[in-house]
């Protein structure tokens, strides 16, 4: 991987450093377009502003921390020494939406320590680029603050006004909620709680996940998530309709607890996308730079590719994942089927749920623990002899592992399951945490599965393996630092559409993650439907689209695996399916022609190593002309 870095160090001023009273410290973007501002409150609480243009973005915020068993850290500090200094670089991906990246900004570290005792010290960092700003907390080791218990993180973000926002639940437990169109104001996350379409669920408080997106009245636009989560909780955004601010809630567990580690140690990126179109948003990799370099070297053993599976059919109901059912999808002659057509019809690999046992006791039952094993394939399918059918066609075999959330069993299980992955010779694994995670009192997006997810990664790169995470925490970027990360479910899929009571995705649906959840990184939501009614197997169902638009999403909804979703015989002499055999998956350079958050997106990309450019627009249920 090629690295071009051009790296300044600007000032180091020590000292009790104050532009004024209350120790303005000032930081740009390299155009100066961009601007943060850091101060101490009257009594001394660090806070921070942001400017766009001279006009403000954030007003006035204030930083703090709540501990167990020691003091709040939040009031009562001073300023030490401000390190400032300016990078530039261009990296490479070794695969994505394109090939070369720009990290250019300018940070300013600010020291800070409290005035009396326990006199703890630390580090707000921030990085200023034109596209946004991302800033973390920083705590070296010391005598004063050694384990570390966090009940509360208070980032406060202040709103300049009553802004138009895109936005779902702050859910500790999933992200397949729909997302909403409402003014700030309107907000009220507790409406959505209890949805009987989703296998968990828990909403505490009135919050948002991330990303949030958002439309001031000067037509800014403006998207918050976080970057580089790494050993610690995932955050919603608790919100203030009344005041116009947002503060950062940890996802905890049912202890209270929100973070356990010592110093030293750093937080993720807190991350503010500023764009004035909001095609911008998409074409930003802030998340990205805000991560540290590729940890993995040479991932070129991963090859993005399309993908065909058995796995609608199940959401169908014409075949099941349990043997016990007597409609078993996953056998030996209809994975040979599968291989068929995905071998004449220029697609490269094969997914295969339900092959392994432990299917009939894995949703719905509370002791969960044991049943998957991840090596074991039903009597009826032949593991080694469809991965040799397939080598001999050409295409590879994805391998599943859903946990059913029993996580404990699949961490004792993990260098077993990828040794088999790898003695096989495959390289991607679809793994899956469908229900209420064990042990009880753990959520998805809190630290315990923070670490847990990042385990996988680290174990699936040992054994050159790449991953699709479904049912995961939201992505922060660390496909750059670990890029056998290659996508995940981090919305609301196409599967909603086959059995959901609500009716299936409306086509807004398409139209706002784009803008929103697809920011966070590649998504697998398993475009390519063709059969919209879904006859004759779900006649009370349908996909809330057009085949066109079903098309379009190979283009739109970026993914280094794209899942020709629908059954084979719906494809077979259809010409429409020429576009799927055609389109690529891996992109020399990406362009937002034209969008609008919720309405329409118009997308351009060129594909790697080619000269060949695809297009794909979306709409919601307007027809209009672009």
């Amino acid at each position: 991987m090629k690295k071009y870095a051009d790296y300044t160090l600007m000032a180091l001023l020590a000292g009790m450093l104050a532009c004024s009273n209350n120790n303005e410290q000032l930081v740009t973007s390299p155009s100066g377009e961009v601007k943060v501002i850091f101060s101490l409150t009257a009594d001394k609480q660090p806070s921070y502003r942001v400017y766009f243009k001279d006009s403000p973005v954030i007003e006035t915020s204030t930083l703090g921390f709540d501990f167990k068993d020691a003091p709040s850290l939040s009031k009562g500090m001073r300023v030490d020494s401000v390190l400032s200094n300016e990078f530039n670089e261009t990296w490479e991906l070794p695969w994505g939406e394109q090939r070369l990246v720009k990290n250019h900004y300018n940070e300013m570290k600010v020291f800070l320590s409290e005035k009396k005792s326990p006199n703890r010290h630390f580090a707000v960092t921030y990085r200023v680029y034109d596209d946004g700003i991302g800033f973390r907390y920083e705590f070296p080791q010391q005598e004063s603050m050694g384990d570390v218990t966090i009940t509360d993180e208070n980032t406060q973000f202040k709103l300049t006004g009553d802004h138009l926002c895109w936005w779902e639940p702050g859910d500790w437990d999933i992200y397949e909620h729909l997302y909403n169109t409402t003014s700030f104001s309107k907000i009220d996350a507790t409406k959505k709680r209890n949805h009987r379409d989703l296998a968990q669920t828990y909403i505490p408080e009135n919050a948002v996940n991330t990303p949030v997106t958002m439309k001031t009245s000067q037509g800014l636009y403006l998207s918050f998530h976080e970057a580089a989560v790494n050993n610690y909780a995932g955050i919603t955004l608790k919100v203030d309709t009344v005041n116009y601010s947002m503060t950062t809630e940890l996802v905890g567990n049912d202890s209270g607890v929100k973070v356990v580690t010592k110093t030293p140690f750093n937080t993720p990126w807190r991350m503010i996308q500023l764009a004035e179109k909001p095609g911008d948003l998409i074409e930003s990799r802030l998340i990205l730079n805000l991560n540290e370099p590729n940890k993995l070297g040479d991932v070129s053993w991963f090859k993005p590719t399309k993908y065909v599976g058995i796995w609608w059919e199940m959401h169908l109901g014409k075949s099941s994942w349990d043997m016990a059912s007597g409609k078993h999808g996953a056998t030996t002659a209809n994975a040979k089927r599968y291989i068929d057509f995905a071998a004449k019809n220029n697609i490269g690999a094969l997914l295969v749920e339900g092959w392994n046992t432990g299917w009939e006791h894995w949703i719905g039952f509370d002791d969960r623990e044991g049943v998957f094993d991840f090596v074991t394939p039903y009597p009826d399918y032949n593991l080694k002899e469809v991965v040799e059918y397939g080598r001999k066609k050409g295409v590879d075999l994805i391998m599943h592992h859903e946990t059913s959330s029993a996580v404990t069993t699949y961490d004792k299980q993990l260098d077993t399951a990828f040794a088999l992955i790898s003695s096989l010779n495959l390289h991607m694994v679809k793994t899956g945490y469908v229900g209420k995670i064990i042990p009880k009192g753990e959520y998805h997006h809190g630290q315990w599965m923070v670490n847990h997810y990042r385990r996988v990664l680290e174990v699936a790169a040992k054994h050159k393996v790449a991953v699709d995470v479904h049912e995961p925490f939201m992505a922060t970027g660390e496909r750059r630092t670990y890029p056998n990360f290659v996508s995940q479910e981090g919305f609301r899929g196409q599967e909603f559409n086959a059995w959901s009571s609500d009716g299936g995705n409306p086509p807004e649906h398409l139209a706002i993650i784009p803008f929103t959840c697809l920011l966070a990184g590649p998504m697998d939501y398993t475009p390519g439907i063709f059969n919209t009614k879904l006859k004759p197997y779900k006649p009370n169902n349908q996909v809330n689209n057009t085949l066109a638009q079903q098309l379009a999403l190979y283009v739109v909804i970026y993914s280094p695996i794209q899942m020709a979703a629908d059954l084979p015989e719906n494809y077979e002499n259809h010409p429409a399916f020429q576009f799927i055999r055609d389109v690529g998956v891996n992109w020399e350079q990406t362009r937002v022609l034209n969008g609008e958050v919720g309405d329409y997106v118009t997308i351009a990309r060129q594909e790697r190593g080619t000269n060949r450019w695809f297009i794909g627009a979306v709409t919601d249920e307007n027809s209009r002309e672009l």
